[in-house]
C-alpha cells in the first residue's frame, strides 16, 4: 500500500467547558445522611472532552453512595495545573485515592511518589505510569486498528476515487491514549489493503476538529474519508463539512471515529448519514469500574488492572449506548 504522511502541526487549543455540579473542581457534594469516610479524586487532562464530563456525572453518585466525597478538577491541559491540583488534594489529608489521565504521564511520577508517601493510592485511567497501583485501561491500539480496518473496508467496497484515496486522520500523539489510537488507525488501514494517502492532524477537541477539516479541505479538496481518534474532533469535523456544503447523506463520504455521545448517536441513527462508523464504550462501561476501583482503593482492598475494549455501534445496539 502506498502511504503519504503529512503531519499538520500547530498549537492545540484546549478550551475548558463550563463545569456542572456533577464535575466541578474539588467541590463538595450535596449534604448526605451518610458520614463521609474521606474523599477520592479523578483528574482528566482537560474537561473539553464531553465523554469525560459524562463519566464524572455518573461516577459521582456511585462514590458518594459508598460514603466518600467525590473530587475532580479541570487542568485545561496544563501540566503544572494538574500537578498543583494533586498536591492540594494530597495536602488535604482525607483523600484516599486519586485516579488520573495525565497531561504527560512521565511528568506525574514525582507527585505520584508524594501521594504514596502520604498514603494516597494513585490509579490510572487509560494508561499507567511509574507509581500507579492499578488502572482501568482501554485497549486503545486495538480500538484504533478496528476502526482503521472498518474504514478501509468501506474504501474498498465503495471504490477509491484515485490510486491513493485521500484520508484525513484526526489524531493526537501527545498522550498514550491518543498516540495508541492514532497508530492503531494507521495499522488498521494498512491491514485493510486499501491504498490511501494519509494527512495527519493533531487535534484534541471540537474546535481543533473543525479547524483541521477546514485545513484539509483547503489542501486536499477532494477528501472523502475522515477518521478521528476521538468524538469531539469528529464532531467538529462533521460540522465543518456541513458548513462547507457537504450533504449530510452523501453516499461517497465516510466519517468514522472512536467514542460517542448522545449527540453523535442522534446523527448516526440516520442510516443514510455519512457519519457511518463508530466504535465506543458505553459511559457506564467506563464509569462503573472506575468508581469501584476508587472505592476499593480507599478501603484498602486488593487491586488489579481492568482492560476494556470498544465495540462497533450498530442499528441493533445503538440504543444501549445512549447516556441517560
Amino acid at each position: 500500500m502506498n502511504r503519504m504522511f503529512l503531519r499538520a502541526t500547530g498549537a492545540v487549543a484546549a478550551v475548558a467547558l463550563a463545569m456542572t455540579a456533577a464535575g466541578c473542581a474539588a467541590s463538595a457534594p450535596e449534604e448526605s445522611s451518610t458520614e463521609s469516610k474521606g474523599a477520592v479524586a479523578v483528574s482528566f487532562g482537560g474537561l473539553d472532552v464531553q465523554i469525560w464530563n459524562d463519566m464524572l456525572a455518573e461516577m459521582g453518585p456511585i462514590v458518594e453512595d459508598a460514603g466518600y466525597e467525590f473530587l475532580s478538577d479541570d487542568p485545561q491541559w496544563d501540566l503544572q495545573t494538574q500537578i498543583s491540583d494533586w498536591e492540594s488534594w494530597i495536602a488535604r489529608g482525607d483523600v484516599k485515592a486519586i485516579m488520573g489521565y495525565p497531561v504527560q504521564s512521565d511528568s506525574m511520577v514525582a507527585v505520584t511518589q508524594q501521594a504514596h508517601s502520604a498514603g494516597v493510592t494513585v490509579l490510572g485511567y487509560a494508561s499507567s505510569w511509574e507509581g500507579t497501583t492499578a488502572a482501568v485501561n482501554i485497549d486503545n491500539r486495538n480500538d484504533g486498528i478496528a476502526l482503521g480496518e472498518a474504514v478501509g473496508a468501506w474504501i474498498l467496497e465503495n471504490g477509491a476515487t484515485s490510486a491513493d484515496e485521500p484520508v484525513a486522520l484526526l489524531g493526537y500523539w501527545d498522550t498514550d491514549l491518543g498516540r495508541e489510537r492514532s497508530e492503531g488507525i494507521v495499522e488498521g488501514l494498512e491491514n485493510s489493503g486499501a491504498s490511501v494517502s494519509i494527512t495527519e492532524h493533531s487535534v484534541i477537541n471540537l474546535d481543533d476538529g473543525y479547524q483541521a477539516a477546514q485545513n484539509q479541505l483547503a489542501a486536499v479538496p477532494d477528501t472523502k474519508v475522515w477518521i478521528s481518534m476521538g468524538n469531539d474532533p469528529a464532531l467538529g469535523a462533521y460540522q465543518a463539512l456541513l458548513d462547507a456544503g457537504v450533504d449530510p447523506e452523501s453516499d461517497d463520504v465516510v466519517l468514522g471515529n472512536i467514542d460517542t455521545t448522545n449527540e453523535i448517536l442522534d446523527i448516526i441513527s440516520n442510516e443514510n448519514s455519512f457519519w457511518r462508523i463508530v466504535f465506543s464504550l458505553r459511559v457506564s462501561d467506563l464509569a462503573t469500574p472506575m468508581a469501584q476501583m476508587l472505592i476499593d482503593a480507599a478501603e484498602g482492598k486488593e487491586l488489579s488492572d481492568v482492560m476494556l475494549a470498544s465495540e462497533m455501534v450498530t442499528p441493533e445496539n445503538i440504543e444501549t449506548f445512549y447516556n441517560d
